[in-house]
């Protein structure tokens, strides 16, 4: 059989691919794992008593951005990445915008606080333990993201797998929010981007191995 023959017969009765299908399977994926998070917050860690209170405050609201926009461009990001030949881009750049604004918030208020006060404004009730509950909330989110990709063409695995990692740890620090009392700037400056880093990472390090196609 010749070459052209071959790719008329695997043609044949196929028809256009749904050009929605991969933000579907990507939103499908995204559900799921927030759903599955947001029952480890309730189930596990239970959601702060003054939730009510504390989301009349601008504050809360900026302490929500954060991961918010992260969530946005990593989802951003994947729905790139997961096309074949297609790399971030831009995208990886415009990362630093969401992180040099908490940076530059988190330095005023240190510089604006006396220097026996700002070892609490990092470090808060909760730094031992919050960037590790992020990763473990992280963790339903990325298998759903990876279960999507899987079923799509990415080809720069290693950058696909790391967007994967970032829109799990970004979605899992939005439900976390729901549960974490600190309230702090220079407090999710450091540990909420400790916790989303920590799936970023491991997104980078299983690409390879598990997007493989």
């Amino acid at each position: 059989m010749k070459t052209d023959e071959l790719i008329t017969l695997l043609a044949t009765a196929e028809g256009p691919v749904d050009r929605h299908a991969l933000g579907r399977r990507l939103v499908l994926a995204l559900l799921g794992g927030m759903l599955a998070a947001l029952l480890l917050i309730v189930t596990l860690y239970g959601v702060r008593s003054d939730l009510a209170e504390v989301a009349r405050m601008p504050l809360f609201w900026a302490k929500v951005a954060l991961p918010g926009s992260l969530a946005l461009l990593g989802l951003w990001l994947t729905q790139r990445l997961a096309r074949p030949g297609v790399n971030g881009g831009v995208v990886w750049g415009l990362l630093g915008l969401p992180l040099a604004l908490v940076w530059l918030g988190a330095a005023l208020v240190l510089f604006g606080a006396p220097v026996e006060a700002r070892a609490e404004l990092i470090f808060g009730r909760t730094w031992r333990t919050c960037a590790m509950n992020i990763a473990l909330l992280s963790v339903p989110v990325l298998i759903a993201v990876f279960w999507a990709l899987r079923g799509l063409a990415p080809t720069r695995l290693r950058q696909a797998g790391a967007a994967g990692g970032l829109l799990a740890g970004s979605s899992a620090t939005l439900a976390y929010c729901l549960h974490c009392p600190e309230m702090e700037v220079p407090f999710w400056g450091t540990w909420y981007l400790l916790g989303m880093s920590l799936p970023t990472v491991l997104g980078g390090v299983l690409g390879p191995r598990l997007l493989r196609w």
